[in-house]
């Protein structure tokens, strides 16, 4: 069994449009959203044997909030084709992982992390968590997904259903101030 946990950046800062999209950190939603998300998994007993992100600025900076939260995290290591990705690309970098990891970290973007959520968890009609999930996954939301399988290599050729969706969690559940209508 592998596991991949699946953050997507918290909050971005729009105040200055003059930056480019790679360029935009977080505001001050954004990095209370991270440091929730944090404390979260590490209360949850999410344990991490790699960090593979995006280098966008917003998911650094993400990252920089949810390890200081967590405790215990290796350093992430940051893959540009990540990057505003589709599944299918996020699932070949995955592919590429160490059979000695077993538990990933991945921290990307929207639309690329739900497509590999939803491709990779089956659409029976009775996963109340897949089913949010496709109705909106947030920033710094975040989802467990175990994999049954033995080795990363597996999922560059078919990534299709063969995960379950073990947790699905949004900042707002965790702290009402976090949500859409907040400032």
């Amino acid at each position: 069994m592998k596991t991949v946990t699946v953050l997507r950046h918290a909050k971005s800062d729009w105040s200055d449009a003059a930056l480019r999209d790679f360029d935009r950190g977080l505001n001050d939603r954004g990095y209370r959203a991270a440091a929730v998300m944090g404390r979260w998994a590490a209360q949850q007993g999410l344990s991490f044997d790699a960090i593979i992100a995006s280098p966008a600025v917003r998911v650094v900076e993400t990252l920089k909030r949810f390890r200081e939260a967590h405790g215990d995290c290796p350093e992430p290591v940051f893959d540009m084709r990540i990057y505003l990705a589709g599944g299918a690309t996020i699932a070949e970098v995955l592919s590429e992982t160490s059979d000695s990891v077993s538990q990933i970290l991945l921290a990307g973007h929207s639309p690329g992390l739900e497509e590999l959520i939803l491709t990779a968890v089956a659409d029976n009609g009775r996963s109340a968590l897949r089913g949010a999930v496709e109705v909106k996954f947030p920033t710094a939301a975040l989802a467990v997904l175990d994999f049954d399988i033995a080795d990363w290599a597996s999922l560059a050729t078919d990534m299709s259903h063969r995960a379950r969706l073990r947790a699905f969690v949004r900042p707002r559940d965790l702290d009402p101030s976090l949500g859409p209508d907040s400032v």
